[in-house]
């Protein structure tokens, strides 16, 4: 099951995270998870380029590691690059020190290859325990979503995954797609469209 967007009560209960911007600047933010990915992160960086659109990706420090040239691409363009572990973690599934390690992983790998640090951490499967929160709180900003686009679900119709991120879609959502493996045959079905929809509705995409 896809929630493609976020009750407002599950945000409530974590209102130390980022869900969403201020609804009145009539700006969204438009966020990449799981790559770089050869297919999948070129393809969104072309797209984003033919409309001037900005995106912050949040990228995996393996990824980095194997695809450095492509992340470096993400930066040259003027995109924003956030912490989503090294190997993709799921917290809950993982012991604190392992996974605050995997966190600093990612940020050594950052510095290494692209020369740079960041501050925004999103946790993949949008999991983690409280006690790893915390710590991470202490140096990062913890972004969430309020938009999930489902377009890593292969049981969701192309059709049905940009009607549902466009309906949901209003100033100010956080709005998450995917490049990576699983994303690479529906983006083209989905990304332009949903991209245009953004300028019809005079929506401008804001870096984190």
């Amino acid at each position: 099951m896809v929630w493609h967007t976020v009750p407002r009560a599950v945000q409530l209960l974590f209102p130390r995270r980022i869900w969403r911007r201020v609804p009145s600047e009539n700006r969204i933010c438009l966020t990449f998870d799981d790559g770089p990915v050869p297919g999948a992160t070129d393809y969104v960086l072309n797209e984003l380029a033919r409309r001037g659109q900005k995106a912050t990706f949040f990228m995996v420090g393996d990824n980095i590691q194997k695809h450095t040239s492509l992340a470096r691409e993400v930066m040259a363009a003027g995109h924003r690059v956030g912490n989503h572990t090294f190997n993709h973690r799921n917290g809950w599934k993982t012991p604190n020190a392992d996974y605050l390690q995997n966190i600093r992983a990612f940020d050594e790998v950052l510095g290494e290859r692209l020369g740079i640090q960041t501050d925004l951490y999103r946790p993949p499967y949008g999991l983690m325990k409280s006690s790893q929160a915390k710590v991470v709180l202490e140096s990062k900003k913890i972004v969430m979503w309020n938009v999930l686009s489902g377009d890593y679900d292969q049981s969701i119709s192309s059709p049905r995954i940009l009607e549902e991120s466009k309906r949901n879609t209003v100033s100010g959502s956080i709005v998450l797609f995917h490049d990576q493996q699983k994303t690479q045959e529906v983006l083209p079905k989905i990304l332009p469209e949903f991209l245009d929809f953004l300028i019809e509705r005079r929506l401008e995409t804001a870096l984190l």
